[in-house]
């Protein structure tokens, strides 16, 4: 068996990748976990639950402390996907929004059974998580997009007027394909938040975010990895709340020191998927390390878990999982999935061709990521 994608990969380079990719994902669930535990606030009642400060530590939501919401367990799934795409390629069908929309498929499942069906022998290893059979606030575009199988497309996307940040939410690991184009990377993750969200502005925040942590997991910074993100989407129609909003979140930064106004100037406020995502950019830009950038992305009147997972996933894309607050990653949820998830995936994109070729697979590759 070939292990010539090995090889274009040195061992530094693996390893910073792997860090990244740790980084990005546990960075959006740690995020999504701090801002679950005031989701429902405004400012003024965070102030008044913990002080002026506002919340500056995890504190318990759904019964627990580090408890994620739909956020996170769908970007899970989002990297299944990826993964399983991956591997379906040897056999000639290379459709990767098909297979990321089978993974949600899956996700929604979660939504509506008891627990994982054990006869599902196609659904892979992700699919058996039962902390993952749980209903963690979906936004409603989400399950109605996914409640037939049915694809969504750009032509007759799902939920045309759906404009809110599930989508977005979901599309960090889309930028994590650090060996495809820029452009493939946004193309993708607008074809597949359309599947659930049709409004442009949902669906191109959702590829612009793509974008930008394609950037970061290559090494660049937030402010160069926007600007690629802004010349990509000026090409698209539809595009001007999406890039306007990216506009003032690069002003922003030039106009004092960050505090809780900005953010919400620039559209936390709301659940509009253009506003979550120039705030989370913001919150990147000026976070003097993750710590500060999630507490800044959190502390407003708007849905503080999608500003959060969108802010984490970026900074950990940007600085590795080793920049994570740890006794934030010991509390949260889920982590020894996130962190196996990861793993699988770096692996999948560095290591691909010793796993599964058209001529010959590993066995235990292909029972986790199955090709069906």
């Amino acid at each position: 068996m070939t292990t010539s994608a090995a090889a274009v990969w040195g061992r530094a380079e693996q390893q910073d990748f792997r860090a990244r990719v740790r980084g990005c994902l546990l960075g959006g669930a740690v995020g999504d976990a701090l801002g679950a535990g005031v989701a429902e606030l405004p400012l003024d009642g965070i102030r008044a639950a913990h002080g002026q400060e506002g919340l500056t530590e995890p504190v318990p939501a759904y019964g627990r402390r580090g408890a994620v919401t739909a956020a996170t367990q769908m970007t899970l799934f989002t990297v299944d996907g990826l993964i399983r795409a991956q591997v379906r390629r040897d056999t000639g069908a290379w459709h990767p929004p098909t297979d990321v929309h089978r993974a949600h498929l899956r996700w929604a499942a979660t939504q509506r059974d008891w627990g994982p069906d054990e006869r599902r022998k196609d659904n892979g290893w992700l699919a058996r998580e039962e902390w993952l059979y749980a209903r963690r606030d979906p936004a409603r575009a989400c399950l109605t997009g996914l409640g037939d199988e049915i694809l969504g497309t750009l032509d007759k996307p799902k939920n045309p007027e759906a404009a809110d940040s599930g989508a977005l939410v979901r599309s960090a690991p889309f930028g994590l394909l650090v060996g495809w184009e820029p452009q493939l990377v946004c193309q993708l993750a607008v074809e597949c938040a359309a599947q659930t969200h049709g409004d442009p502005a949902a669906h191109l925040s959702a590829g612009a975010l793509a974008v930008v942590v394609h950037g970061l997991a290559r090494g660049e910074s937030v402010d160069g990895s926007v600007q690629r993100a802004l010349a990509l989407l000026t090409q698209r129609p539809g595009h001007e709340p999406v890039t306007d909003a990216l506009q003032r979140a690069l002003g922003a930064v030039r106009q004092g020191m960050p505090n809780a106004v900005r953010v919400t100037d620039l559209g936390a406020d709301e659940d509009r998927a253009e506003g979550q995502l120039a705030a989370a950019v913001y919150c990147a830009l000026v976070g003097e390390d993750i710590r500060h950038g999630l507490r800044l992305a959190v502390n407003h009147d708007g849905p503080s878990a999608a500003t959060g997972a969108v802010t984490g996933a970026l900074l950990g894309a940007l600085h590795g999982e080793t920049a994570l607050p740890p006794a934030w990653l010991a509390e949260l949820e889920g982590r020894s999935t996130i962190l196996e998830l990861a793993d699988d995936f770096a692996m999948e994109m560095t290591q691909g061709a010793a796993l599964h070729s058209p001529a010959e697979s590993h066995p235990g590759w292909l029972a986790r990521y199955p090709r069906g």
